[in-house]
């Protein structure tokens, strides 16, 4: 579908095959039998886009509705904008190569605070007005959904409406709804004002915000009939929640290139700086059944010969052991590897090592998140130093030697001695390797930490929580390396400048429209990757918009502020944050789901963990 055009354009690119389409799976339909087009749009490039399983299965399902077309897009890398804006090519759908502007509907999933500036580099390549209010007809009906659409506010300027929760359902319904409008040739307005009575579906327009003399938020007024509490959406019985029996398969390599099957949604542990542990509530699981059958149709109808069981937790899977003897029983005749992602220190039994060891043989991550025991405690990681020795010497004993550690800086009541704790726990792997009876000979240790800065996020019990600031967590970051002794151990971090703009969309409001505006006025974009990300130049939008980020990112919030997502239910309650904010400064844990429940008020979805246990 790609036009001759374009395909002189990719000879001056590097990886061309991102931007022609034809894959094996891609959904070409006839227009004159379509009444409503979907570009379903990944803010970053086709290698992460095409990675996503939101989309695959969103994709999927929308375009099993007769009179829908939904079709791909990403955001093109540096050398093909260029080349594209030098040739007046509007940013174009993958299967039929016609612009961005020709859609009646285009949908953002929202996956990374840093992606924000990629959706309005995306509708200007197009040509599509970027403030909602510039787009009077009901035609290029901007949405979005996914994880930041937890708190929508920065982007209220520039979304006509936000799907809130787990989009299978919800996207449908407005989809049939926009359909029964544009036959009748109704106002985008009425639209809106009819959407926003579908439970999950937010549209910013018909709210109303003032602000206090401090800048925080003073009132959050509905208009009209719009609802004052937005209710996510959940999928309840994931065994009957669409899944597609194949993906698109790129051309090119992707970063996740392999099949994938979920396995659970949410989970059960309740981190307390973990946004996913809290806004996926309840913990459901599918079952055997429905994730062997998935596998099988995926290898069939995509020739992967990897599996990967995504969750935010694989190891807690009820019936981990009974899935894997079901899936090896028909993988290794057919020499198909399955990766499990996302392993707990503290679900690593022998048993599932020796299942682990038959199909894989690459290096192990666990995530301690901290350094000693006190901040694991106050972050509620329930995983104990002993628990993560134990697990590495059945590692090690099992014939592993590379090992990966995920830890977090700044963590709320941080001291350098707990930043010397990753350090000294790192150290303690590599000696329990040395001193492991049957370790592999001739063979050296590996042991990677990587340490992310904190990021504050909306519905955790750590969102009124500041920030550290960028000097803090440098420093933390030097203490760190300089509290490492051994050549075994390899440390990376994120860059805190990144961090630093992430919490401040993360928790921002609505007068972030303004910023987010000037930025791509002056260019910014592709904030995601280091080779664009400019903290200067973020500062100076700031300061010419007249905005101090660090009332966002390093602020301590009191608990009675009214804060940007209050509108949004996510079926925790705020209550109980608040209780889990406490009982933090006070190093007590709390129980995870499976042994006992802490009335987080999730159970109000009356499903999943939360009625199983009952």
């Amino acid at each position: 579908m790609i036009d001759h055009k374009i395909e002189k354009l990719l000879l001056k690119v590097q990886k061309p095959g991102r931007y022609v389409g034809g894959e094996l799976n891609s959904v070409i339909k006839n227009k004159k039998d379509i009444e409503v087009r979907f570009a379903f749009c990944f803010p970053d490039i086709y290698e992460v886009g095409m990675s996503h399983l939101g989309m695959k299965i969103l994709y999927s399902q929308l375009n099993e509705v007769p009179y829908v077309w939904c079709e791909r897009v990403f955001a093109p890398w540096a050398d093909m904008e260029e080349q594209m804006r030098q040739n007046h090519i509007p940013l174009y759908a993958l299967e039929s190569g016609d612009s961005l502007a020709d859609f009646d509907i285009i949908g953002f999933t929202l996956q990374y605070e840093m992606s924000y500036t990629n959706l309005l580099n995306m509708l200007d390549m197009a040509g599509v007005p970027l403030k909602s209010s510039d787009r009077r007809s009901l035609s290029q009906l901007v949405v979005a959904g996914g994880p930041c659409a937890c708190n929508p506010e920065p982007l209220a300027d520039f979304v006509d409406l936000f799907f809130i929760g787990e989009g299978e359902e919800v996207d449908c319904e407005v989809v049939e709804l926009y359909r029964d409008f544009k036959r009748k040739n109704g106002t985008k307005e009425d639209f809106l004002a009819a959407a926003a009575q579908i439970s999950g579906v937010y549209v910013p327009s018909l709210y109303d915000v003032t602000y206090k003399e401090d800048g925080t938020i003073d009132t959050f007024q509905p208009r009209g009939n719009a609802p004052a509490v937005i209710h996510k959406r959940v999928m309840m019985d994931l065994d009957k929640s669409y899944f597609p029996d194949r993906f698109v398969v790129p051309y090119i390599e992707i970063v996740h290139d392999r099949a994938v099957s979920e396995v659970l949604r949410g989970c059960i542990r309740g981190c307390r700086f973990c946004q996913a542990g809290f806004i996926y509530r309840p913990f459901r699981e599918k079952s055997i059944d429905a994730i062997d059958r998935q596998c099988r149709d995926l290898c069939e109808n995509t020739g992967y010969d990897e599996i990967s069981l995504s969750s935010l937790s694989t190891s807690d899977y009820s019936k981990i052991n009974d899935l894997l003897d079901r899936l090896m029983a028909w993988t290794e005749d057919r020499k198909t590897g399955i990766s499990l992602p996302s392993l707990r220190v503290d679900g690593f039994s022998n048993e599932l090592m020796k299942k682990i060891k038959a199909i894989r043989r690459s290096g192990l991550t666990f995530a301690p998140e901290a350094g000693t025991q006190r901040l694991r405690d106050v972050i509620n990681k329930n995983v104990t130093e002993e628990e993560l020795l134990k697990t590495v010497n059945t590692a090690f004993g099992g014939g592993w030697t590379t090992i990966k550690l995920y830890f977090m800086i700044g963590l709320p009541t941080e001291t350098l001695q707990d930043v010397e704790g990753i350090a000294d726990l790192a150290q303690k792997v590599v000696d329990a390797y040395y001193n492991h009876p049957n370790k592999p000979r001739g063979k050296s240790v590996k042991v990677s930490i990587s340490a992310s800065s904190f990021v504050p996020k909306p519905f955790t019990p750590f969102q009124w929580e500041p920030q550290d600031t960028i000097e803090t967590i440098h420093a933390k970051q030097r203490h760190l390396l300089s509290s490492i002794h051994s050549k075994k151990i390899e440390p990376s971090w994120h860059e805190a400048d990144t961090s630093f703009m992430e919490a401040v969309f993360a928790r921002g409001d609505r007068r972030l429209g303004a910023v987010l505006l000037e930025a791509h006025r002056r260019g910014m974009k592709m904030d995601g990757w280091q080779d664009f990300f400019s903290l200067q130049k973020w500062l100076e939008v700031f300061a010419s918009c007249g905005i101090d980020p660090a009332f966002y990112a390093n602020r301590k919030r009191s608990f009675d502020e009214h804060l940007p997502w209050d509108h949004i239910d996510y079926g925790v309650k705020k209550s109980f944050l608040m209780e889990e904010c406490k009982r933090a400064y006070a190093n007590k844990t709390t129980p995870n789901c499976r042994e006992a429940c802490s009335a987080c008020g999730a159970s109000c979805l009356k499903g999943g963990i939360c009625v199983e246990s009952r």
